[in-house]
């Protein structure tokens, strides 16, 4: 059984993952208007996978006797300015949520909830994958520059980079 705290934090990360998913579908959007076919693919696919990352709480929550509660979410932006803009906030973004999970596992072990923290180890070790899938994206944009045959490269090599959302939810 969940106790209240628990119940109450993991349900703050059920909104901020399904608000994650919000705003990488608000970027694949505006993505696929700007022309860039394999960034918004990559947005695609990442809103997909946040979306099975609220799904897995939803889920651990109600099995372990709480209630999941499906919040509203803020509007997400629906223009990004550059790519490196877009991409610079989807870093800072991770950085955000990879601080909301470790906020996390930290109330997990101040009321003793070892189960709740081991669930957990997942999303630790999957925000130290997408924080660094995000450095080393913002990194080959800083390379690319002003280059427009370099984004359009780009818009084609970070198909390679999509990833199947996991299928056990």
């Amino acid at each position: 059984m969940l106790k209240p705290k628990i119940q109450e934090a993991l349900n703050k990360q059920v909104t901020v993952e399904a608000q994650s998913s919000q705003i990488y579908l608000a970027m694949a959007s505006w993505a696929e208007t700007q022309g860039f076919e394999g960034v918004s693919q990559f947005m695609y696919a990442h809103s997909d996978e946040e979306r099975m990352h609220m799904l897995k709480l939803v889920k651990f929550i109600n099995e372990r006797g709480g209630h999941a509660i499906i919040s509203p979410l803020a509007a997400p932006p629906v223009s990004f300015g550059s790519f490196k803009e877009m991409f610079q906030e989807l870093f800072n973004h991770e950085v955000a949520v990879s601080e909301s999970i470790n906020d996390l596992v930290d109330i997990c072990l101040q009321e003793k909830d070892y189960a709740t923290h081991n669930f957990l180890q997942w999303y630790v070790s999957e925000q130290i994958e997408e924080e660094a899938l995000a450095r080393n994206i913002l990194d080959k944009i800083s390379l690319i520059g002003d280059d427009k045959s370099g984004f359009y490269l780009f818009d084609n090599d970070i198909k390679q980079l999509i990833t199947a959302p996991e299928e056990e939810v």
